[in-house]
């Protein structure tokens, strides 16, 4: 059960954090190792707040500061982009933002146990650099063969001097991928028409929204 959960967390609390690299600078791995540790223990540190609205304040500053959302919400709808007016364009970039903030909301972030990581491995290319961590549960001896622990590689690239997360690997599945398969399954059903599909964009984001805030004002009574 606490596996389920996590792989929920890691899946869709960190779904906005793909895209692809673009024009990116040189990134160092020791800069690359420090920057996951620092981000990693502020998302742990997110986590333990008990309070869902400075919870959710939290996760939403990380992800508009940490992911280039622009550069995103152009690569998951990828060819269709073209087909889009600049009207169109000009509302889908500010609702794809509101999509990616309001998703993660709707998974359980109350955890009864502890969740820890640990860096192993730095590995730099060209244009992008591979993080690859250790995340374990009830603070276990971190260590592969350990049932609770898993591997979660991230994928970042700088751009303007900021490390940016581009991408997220659970073993061998890429969330880069299957974003971009979600969204043209999407448009595919609405026969390639782009107005229907930012009215569809619209409703589910809407919905999301209204459900999160219901959250948030129970938590008050």
């Amino acid at each position: 059960m606490k596996s389920k959960i996590f792989l929920q967390l890691i899946i869709f609390c960190f779904a906005c954090f793909v895209g692809l690299a673009s024009a990116a600078e040189k990134i160092n791995p020791k800069e690359a190792e420090a920057w996951a540790n620092q981000k990693g223990r502020a998302l742990l540190d997110a986590f333990s707040l008990q309070d869902l609205k400075s919870k959710y304040a939290k996760l939403d500053e990380m992800f508009l500061n940490d992911v280039d959302l622009d550069y995103i919400g152009k690569f998951v709808v990828g060819k269709y982009w073209r087909q889009m007016s600049k009207e169109q364009q000009a509302r889908y970039i500010p609702l794809f933002k509101r999509y990616s903030l309001s998703l993660y909301k709707g998974f359980p972030l109350n955890f009864d146990f502890d969740i820890d990581f640990k860096v192993t491995n730095v590995k730099t290319e060209k244009n992008y650099t591979d993080i690859n961590t250790l995340i374990t549960l009830d603070g276990e001896p971190q260590n592969t063969q350990n049932q609770n622990s898993f591997l979660v590689s991230f994928r970042v690239h700088k751009v303007d001097g900021k490390l940016k997360i581009i991408d997220l690997k659970l073993a061998e599945s890429s969330l880069i991928l299957s974003y971009r398969g979600r969204f043209y399954e999407m448009i595919r059903e609405l026969d390639d028409e782009m107005e229907w599909f930012l009215e569809d964009l619209e409703n589910i984001t809407v919905s999301a929204e209204q459900q999160n805030q219901m959250k948030l004002e129970q938590q008050n009574f």
